[in-house]
């Protein structure tokens, strides 16, 4: 079973694709983290994350093993992941490693902007992870504060808002829910009662329940 996790950042998908694959014992993947090591190598090699060669220089020579560097989770990271992200070549090189990943039995769990649209699209469940930009900003702010970093929330709102627009109006695998996929608006839901939802998605489906977006 694959299942697709999407949604923009901070809305709380990281933490359910988590916890799924726990529950499920599956592997967990969080794609996003592909990019961030992809841009924060172009960063390091003193290069411009929008640079189409720089970046696909860096996905060709990702080293999986840079998925649990540390600077990832920071704000450099994020916004050069954003970049990365919306050239062709770099999603391209990137694609077979999610695709590999999400065959290994005896399933997976994939989260991102892209899962159910471009690198699973035959997923057997689809969840698009939603949150209002204050919410999420709120998280990623106190996030920050939390991991002794300086954080503006306004300088965070604007960055996320930034990266949206980003994401979402990109010509290649732009963020949008995949068709069927069951949305869930975490604004007013915590950690557990979305994990709640979606398992009741998920349970559904295994049993032969029909089409999770009727759930």
């Amino acid at each position: 079973m694959i299942i697709a996790v999407d949604g923009p950042a901070a809305s709380g998908k990281g933490t359910l694709a988590r916890r799924i694959a726990r529950e499920l014992g599956y592997g967990h993947l969080d794609t996003g983290k592909l990019y961030r090591a992809v841009g924060m190598a172009v960063l390091r090699g003193g290069g411009d994350p929008s640079d189409a060669v720089a970046a696909a220089a860096a996905a060709r020579s990702l080293d999986p093993t840079m998925l649990d560097d540390p600077d990832l989770a920071g704000d450099e990271a994020a916004q050069a992941a954003s970049k990365v992200s919306a050239i062709p070549t770099v999603r391209a090189v990137l694609l077979d490693f999610q695709r590999d990943f999400a065959a290994r039995p005896p399933g997976a769990v994939l989260d991102g902007r892209d899962i159910g649209t471009v690198v699973c699209p035959n997923a057997d469940i689809k969840l698009y992870v939603i949150a209002s930009d204050e919410i999420r900003a709120q998280r990623r702010h106190k996030e920050l504060l939390d991991r002794g970093k300086a954080s503006i929330y306004a300088r965070v709102l604007q960055d996320l808002k930034e990266r949206d627009a980003r994401d979402s109006t990109r010509s290649v695998a732009p963020m949008k829910p995949a068709e069927g996929a069951v949305v869930l608006d975490t604004t007013v839901l915590d950690a557990e009662a979305a994990y709640a939802a979606a398992m009741e998605c998920i349970h559904g489906v295994v049993a032969g329940a029909g089409d999770p977006a009727e759930q």
